[in-house]
C-alpha cells in the first residue's frame, strides 16, 4: 500500500520559482530516504536529489546545487523540492521515488515547464 502522490508543478519563466510537493503514505516515513528524479522529453530519467530519513544530509546533481533545495516534513509524510533561478533546461517530468524493500516506488510525476 506504498503510495506517493505529488502536486505543485506548472509552468513558469526563466529565473522563476517553483515548490514540489510529495506525500507518501503506507510506509514509516522518517525511516526512508527520498529521491527526486526528472525526466525531459526523449531523455533518460535523471537523479536530481535525495534527502535522508531525517533530513540532515542532502545530495544533489551538479546542474542544480545553489538552486534547488530539498526538504521534509516527517509529521506531516512529505517531502518537498524548492526550485529556483529555473533554467529552460529544468522543463521535464519530476518525479518522487522511495525504496522500500526490494522495489522502488513512484510518484505520479509533476510536469514543469519554464520558458524563456
Amino acid at each position: 500500500q506504498v503510495r506517493l502522490v505529488e502536486s505543485g508543478g506548472g509552468s513558469v519563466q526563466s529565473g522563476g520559482s517553483l515548490r514540489l510537493s510529495c506525500r507518501a503514505s503506507g510506509i514509516i516515513f522518517s525511516m526512508y530516504a527520498m529521491y527526486w528524479f526528472r525526466q525531459a522529453p526523449g531523455k533518460e530519467r535523471e537523479f536530481v536529489g535525495a534527502i535522508s530519513g531525517s533530513g540532515g544530509r542532502t545530495d544533489y546533481v551538479d546542474s542544480v546545487k545553489g538552486r534547488f533545495v530539498i526538504s521534509r516534513d516527517n509529521a506531516k509524510n512529505s517531502v518537498y523540492l524548492q526550485m529556483s533561478s529555473l533554467k529552460p533546461e529544468d522543463t521535464a517530468v519530476y518525479y518522487c521515488k522511495v525504496d522500500y524493500r526490494i522495489r522502488s516506488f513512484w510518484g505520479q510525476g509533476t510536469q514543469v515547464t519554464v520558458s524563456s
